[in-house]
């Protein structure tokens, strides 16, 4: 009897301690990261910021059950410069080539999921990762890293075209599965418990748009929210609801990625962090340091350890992402170049709503090249400061067209120039031949096509015309940009304190516009994409 009780106590004390031990294995256990970007989205357009028009339960549900931030400002109006800034937590101008539109990516400047492949975690994604850049192509480009920074994609799952599985709302999306891959990367490269770190890159909403693909749904004309950039026509607003569809078919892919993951038990032990790499692409948004250009949504969702139903109003940037995954997965940043961001994890720990952290006062953002737009593959360089309230821009080059010069010369005939402004004989407008920072879309056409109408132009000039050097706006009244304050004497005050903070910052991060030892470094990086010849431009000149 007494052996018999022995065994049922020895047995008692086993399950006590296994189970002690289990849970403390499992708290101990390294969260899930699956960070979700989609490509060209503004701030204003989830339905969780109130947009009318933009449906996105699924980024709803990542900012309500976590932490919503109100200030979030890209690492740059463009793609390739923005999401450099984010796998490196440096400032583009920090990342030479690296930092640069089409440009090679240095082996040198190491992606944060490197260093989360060294510390356990298995990696993916899919979709667009950290491009357009040219990575190695052979043995030649010895300087440069062979894959993609963002990780590997595993997988190339795809929707084939008139199947009965094929549900894409229009005709422009991309073919890949991206919920497909992420379910594949899950049961065929991640092994069971093992930390996982995947990378959901949606090419949407980027331009192309089937143009009234939003026909096919129950939009209407009137639920699109014109930005006061924009004329209100029913082309622009027809061009808004398509530009609506695509961010709703990303969100729909995310949908089915938190479904997977509550399915399988592993959605509150992931991070959830969802953004896009800069602003709608639309004139005078993607491509420029406007608010429509650089502020974008972000949503962070961890309840074993973030507080959910938050907004936090506190500035942040992309450059502080890096430093915040490093943080919370407690991956040590050894073998990447100086991080500049600083980790977040105190605002997603804290309890607090609104203003949190007082220290983060600006954060800053900026452009060089964009698309092959200008002379020589000229930039248009520019620097930003953002606070809550107030955001200025530094042209450094106030003498470039901001969205690319208004003539092309033929790619048939290099001693003929293409028509002005891109407008045909027969008065249709060819987005290719003039103003090529601004992608090809309805609304550029018409601001073109349009632009003698009164009610037209000033919308076209804010777009395409020449900027001076110092812009400054009050972002609470004036979202839209349209009133330059610089010039106003109750805003000088305002107006010297971020041009000294912007400075100082520049200076601070070895920016060569502003300490060298060539400051024009940026626009001889080589392009590796299609080039345009634009002719010489001649000093002074504006739209007539």
């Amino acid at each position: 009897m007494k052996n018999v009780l022995k065994i049922i106590v020895v047995f008692a004390v086993f399950l006590i301690f296994g189970c002690s031990t289990s849970v403390e294995e499992s708290e101990k256990r390294s969260p899930n990261i699956l960070f979700v970007i989609s490509d060209d989205q503004s701030y204003y357009h989830t339905s969780f910021a109130g947009s009318k028009f933009v449906n996105t339960p699924a980024f709803d549900r990542v900012a309500r059950e976590g932490v919503y931030f109100t200030n979030c400002i890209a690492g740059s109006p463009g793609c390739a410069p923005s999401r450099s800034s984010i796998i490196t937590g440096r400032h583009h101008w920090q990342n030479e080539q690296s930092g640069q539109h089409a440009a090679p990516w240095l082996k040198k400047h190491v992606p944060f999921v490197d260093l989360l492949d060294q510390n356990g975690y298995i990696t993916g994604r899919t979709g667009k990762g950290v491009s357009p850049f040219r990575y190695a192509r052979d043995e030649n480009d010895s300087l440069w890293r062979e894959t993609d920074a963002a990780g590997i994609a595993h997988s190339n799952i795809r929707y084939e075209t008139g199947t009965e599985d094929d549900k894409r709302p229009a005709a422009q999306i991309n073919s890949l599965n991206y919920f497909e891959n992420f379910k594949y990367f899950m049961e065929n490269v991640r092994e069971a418990d093992d930390p996982f770190f995947f990378w959901y890159g949606a090419t949407e909403p980027h331009r192309a748009f089937e143009q009234d693909s939003w026909k096919r749904t129950d939009k209407k004309l009137s639920d699109a929210e014109v930005p006061g950039f924009l004329p209100d026509h029913p082309t622009v607003r027809g061009d808004l609801l398509d530009y609506a569809v695509e961010i709703e078919w990303f969100d729909q892919h995310l949908q089915y990625m938190l479904e997977y993951l509550e399915e399988t038990g592993e959605l509150d032990n992931t991070i959830i962090i969802v953004t896009s790499d800069n602003g709608m692409a639309f004139p005078r948004a993607k491509a420029n340091g406007y608010d429509y250009g650089i502020h974008v949504p972000l949503a962070v969702r961890y309840p074993k350890a973030f507080p959910g139903d938050r907004m936090v109003n506190d500035p942040v940037n992309f450059i502080d992402l890096a430093p915040t995954i490093l943080d919370l997965t407690e991956t040590s940043d050894d073998g990447m170049l100086p991080i500049t961001g600083k980790s977040l994890r105190h605002l997603l720990e804290s309890e607090e709503h609104g203003d949190i952290d007082p220290s983060r006062k600006y954060v800053f953002s900026g452009r060089e090249r964009h698309s092959s737009s200008r002379y020589q593959n000229w930039g248009y360089p520019q620097r930003v400061i953002r606070s809550q309230d107030h955001l200025l821009i530094w042209n450094i080059k106030p003498d470039r067209w901001p969205a690319g010069a208004p003539q092309r010369i033929n790619p048939d005939n290099e001693d003929e120039l293409l028509p002005l402004y891109g407008m045909g004989e027969d008065g249709e407008h060819h987005s290719d031949w003039a103003f090529t920072d601004v992608d090809a879309a309805p609304t550029k056409s018409y601001l073109v096509e349009n632009r003698d109408d009164e009610a037209v132009r000033p919308f076209f000039e804010a777009a395409f015309e020449k900027n001076p050097e110092v812009q400054l706006y009050d972002i609470q009244s004036d979202p839209d940009c349209m009133n330059n304050l610089a010039d106003d004497p109750d805003y000088a005050e305002i107006k010297e304190e971020l041009r000294q903070a912007l400075l100082a910052e520049l200076r601070e991060t070895g920016d060569p516009r502003v300490v060298g030892p060539d400051p024009e470094v940026f626009d001889s990086y080589l392009r590796y994409s299609p080039m345009r010849e634009f002719p010489k431009p001649i000093e002074g000149s504006t739209l007539k």
